[in-house]
């Protein structure tokens, strides 16, 4: 399993998902991809889904979401 992690709190829409879609190929069965934003990103569930990954969000006390990021 590799776990790949993006943190993109701090750039500016559209580069993290810019940076997803580049990373989405490489994933494998039991790798996880995660990635950390200061917004939900609602645009990003769709292209998931639509690509075959499962996605689990979670938010943290500071305002940080996470979103792990796996193959289907």
């Amino acid at each position: 399993m590799t776990a790949t992690l993006i943190d993109a709190r701090e750039l500016l829409p559209p580069e993290p998902m810019h940076r997803v879609l580049e990373a989405l190929p490489r994933l494998s069965g039991a790798d996880v991809l995660t990635l950390l934003l200061y917004r939900e990103p609602f645009p990003l569930y769709a292209v998931l889904e639509e690509r075959g990954f499962t996605w689990k969000t979670s938010l943290a006390d500071d305002g940080t979401y996470s979103i792990e990021v796996r193959r289907r």
